[in-house]
């Protein structure tokens, strides 16, 4: 009944995961990443305002410690908790000085709430597979040990977010906050993997194993690389705006060459496992998914560049990214797993 329990919340863990990284990818391609623009609060309110007259002072009006109000184009802390008079009295406030973000958009405020919100539920639900793992520690000190990595990564990832939202967005940043959810991902699929029943019933030739070994690691360079394109973009962006999609890709840097060439490389990569799964009639689900995702990101990826990046294309092209490297990483867990059987 534990490991029944566990596994449920490893799969959701997972599933929120994926969720959490969707939702930030429609966070950024809205621009709704600075819509709270502190942490881990919004405005300092748990719930965060709907209107610009929440974020107006007022007078004869309660004040909560560390909540925001917006004056004089400034973003403003109450020092402590107290009720404002008829008049607005500066000692009672402190200027908010992680950055100089001050804008009120209630749409990209709530955006980016239910981005936070996903986190915490992700965080949440990794502190019970954690929990439950307890209970494994004698049988299989692997699973402690890989729950425990995965709440500490997520704790890091917590403190990432922050860090992002103090810099105003910074696309390295931004690009970091990326790479570890996926880390965290991996951990949680081989955490799943390890708790699993594994329903493979034959092992590869060394060569073949090397080749799938091969084209994980292509997948991870090539997201890697994807993350400096979308540092390029942003800058981009910030330079020509929303309405100028096709400036977006003026003068692209190297890195955008390389990631659309690379991913002919990747093709044919799982394109040759693929030829061999069929022709030795093995296990060939995931492989399957992962050509139907391959051949789907390169098709978005010709929209994005002819089609001066088509609303949703973005989102679509990260979470597919996500799919992939989780799938590969599956596969890659399954195909080295010590199983005595016939040879490809």
């Amino acid at each position: 009944m534990n490991n029944i329990t566990l596994k449920f919340f490893i799969i959701s863990s997972i599933i929120l995961v994926y969720l959490v990284i969707f939702a930030g990818s429609i966070v950024r391609v809205t621009e709704s990443g600075m819509g709270c623009p502190d942490w881990p609060k919004c405005f300092g309110y748990i719930i965060p305002p709907s209107e610009i007259s929440d974020l107006e002072w007022k007078g004869n009006h309660k004040y909560n410690s560390r909540q925001i109000i917006i004056r004089n184009n400034s973003l403003l802390i109450a020092n402590n908790d107290f009720i404002s008079n008829e008049k607005f009295n500066a000692k009672m406030w402190v200027k908010y000085k992680k950055h100089d973000y001050v804008k009120f958009n209630a749409t990209h405020t709530w955006i980016e709430f239910l981005n936070r919100l996903l986190g915490a539920i992700a965080g949440l639900t990794t502190l019970f597979v954690f929990i439950f793992s307890f209970r494994e520690f004698k049988k299989n000190k692997k699973i402690f040990f890989l729950s425990l990595l995965i709440l500490l990564g997520m704790c890091f990832q917590a403190w990432l977010g922050k860090l992002v939202v103090d810099s105003n967005l910074m696309p390295f940043k931004v690009s970091i906050h990326m790479i570890v959810a996926f880390l965290i991902l991996f951990v949680l699929i081989y955490l799943y993997f390890v708790t699993s029943k594994r329903s493979f019933n034959s092992i590869l030739s060394k060569k073949n194993k090397a080749i799938v070994f091969f084209a994980f690691i292509l997948t991870i360079i090539q997201i890697f690389i994807g993350t400096q394109v979308r540092q390029f973009i942003d800058i981009q962006i910030d330079s020509f705006g929303q309405n100028k999609k096709e400036m977006w890709l003026n003068s692209p840097p190297f890195e955008f060459y390389f990631h659309r060439s690379f991913s002919i490389i990747l093709f044919i990569t799982n394109t040759i496992i693929y030829y061999t799964f069929k022709k030795n009639n093995w296990n060939d689900y995931w492989i399957n998914w992962i050509m139907i995702i391959l051949g789907t990101e390169i098709f978005i990826g010709i929209l994005m560049y002819y089609f001066s990046f088509p609303f949703s294309t973005q989102p679509i092209h990260l979470i597919l990214s996500a799919f992939l490297f989780g799938i590969q990483g599956y596969l890659l867990l399954n195909v080295f797993k010590p199983v005595k059987n016939e040879i490809i």
